[in-house]
């Protein structure tokens, strides 16, 4: 696709929007990929999913809330033992330290409730504004961007923005879609970005919108070769979670196995 560099403010929204409505379509059960069932076990997955997949933290997880189901619990927990449990996560002395600071944090100052403002969640040990996103997206139906590695690489793609920042990349996008769009905008490029648009190789031959990617041809453009590349449900593997959504297995989407199975 060539032009974009001279491409208008309104013709730049009119792309980005039509986008997000390809991926609609092709994603329409995008959802968060960790599992969750209380805005705690929220926040404390997307604390552990740093520098690992969704797919470890939810096969770590459900140890982890079977012996600590509340901030209390986990708030006065013996810490080698929840490094025992969170250990397959990687850094899990750092991680066990954040995660059970910010129990401490939201039994001492919030009631053992995990609050529903941006500005009290930034707070807590080992919450950025990515993850209080995420939490305010979908454990609170608050619309928020989540500016992961995977978005940060398809929205530079689509030239949405230049910034390399992530408030500024949050900035840059928000400002191009309704609020109200931002939650599940972020679902879906998160999905575009793990199972199509690749960091290394971008299966653009496999791609539904390549006619609108100024990087198109970046990867693999041979339509055969690029479906090779497909991850997740589109190549034909199970997705991140153990207990996804409904309408995920509806699509034929396969739950992950847990940890420690073949």
């Amino acid at each position: 696709m060539s032009g974009v560099k001279s491409e208008s403010h309104t013709a730049l929204v009119r792309r980005a929007r039509r986008i997000n409505r390809e991926l609609a379509e092709i994603y329409p059960y995008a959802h968060p990929e960790l599992d969750f069932e209380n805005p705690f076990q929220l926040v404390v997955a997307t604390v552990l999913s740093a520098q690992t997949t969704d797919l470890r933290v939810n096969q770590t997880t459900p140890a982890l809330f079977a012996k600590y189901p509340t901030p209390e619990d986990l708030a006065a927990a013996d810490p080698e033992q929840v490094e025992e449990i969170l250990r397959p996560t990687g850094f899990f002395r750092a991680k066990t330290k954040s995660v059970i600071g910010l129990s401490k944090a939201l039994v001492a100052d919030f009631g053992g409730e995990v609050p529903g403002r941006l500005e009290d969640l930034v707070k807590l040990p080992g919450v950025g504004r990515k993850t209080a996103f995420v939490v305010l997206g979908n454990a609170f139906g608050r619309p928020g961007i989540t500016v992961d590695t995977h978005f940060q690489r398809l929205v530079r793609r689509w030239k949405w923005t230049e910034a390399t920042e992530p408030d500024k990349i949050e900035a840059a996008v928000g400002a191009l879609f309704p609020k109200s769009d931002w939650t599940m905008l972020s679902h879906h490029v998160i999905f575009h970005g793990r199972r199509i648009c690749h960091a290394r190789k971008p299966a653009c031959g496999a791609c539904p919108i390549a006619p609108l990617c100024p990087a198109y041809g970046e990867g693999e453009t041979d339509p055969e070769k690029a479906k090779k590349l497909l991850k997740y449900e589109k190549g034909g593997y199970p997705g991140q979670r153990l207990n996804p959504p409904q309408a995920y297995l509806d699509a034929g989407g396969k739950p992950a196995p847990p940890l420690g199975s073949a």
